[in-house]
């Protein structure tokens, strides 16, 4: 079992910025790891995701043009830098290693997740 554990959620205003963190053991992140969030009332969806050089990323659509992922393998860590962030951003942030195999903006190709971090943005 693979225990993640994400910080740096909390309450902000509209146009604030968060930096989320998730770190895991040694080589956690090997291949894709991601981020996802669940807004109150709604299905869990996919932020963005990153492979193990950082060469290459993806991202949702509410995440394009204001959030930045990235990784840090020596310290076995995640980020997820949020700006200028929206009321709409509000919800339990998630990270997830990938399983190898399966689209990596769905849920059900990864297999750890963390148990979230509170993001609440006020307008």
């Amino acid at each position: 079992q693979v225990q993640l554990v994400e910080s740096g959620g909390g309450s902000v205003q509209a146009g604030d910025s968060l930096r989320l963190s998730c770190v895991g053991p040694g080589r956690t992140f090997v291949l894709y790891a991601g981020w996802f969030r669940r807004a109150p009332g709604k299905e869990r969806e996919f932020v963005a995701a990153i492979n193990w050089s950082g060469g290459d990323t993806y991202y949702g659509d509410p995440a394009k043009g204001r959030f930045t992922i990235s990784r840090d393998n020596a310290k076995s860590l995640m980020y997820l830098q949020m700006n200028d962030l929206k009321p709409d951003d509000t919800g339990v942030y998630y990270c997830a290693t990938h399983r190898s195999s399966g689209s990596v903006t769905y849920t059900g190709s990864y297999d750890y997740w963390g148990q979230g971090t509170q993001v609440t943005v006020s307008s």
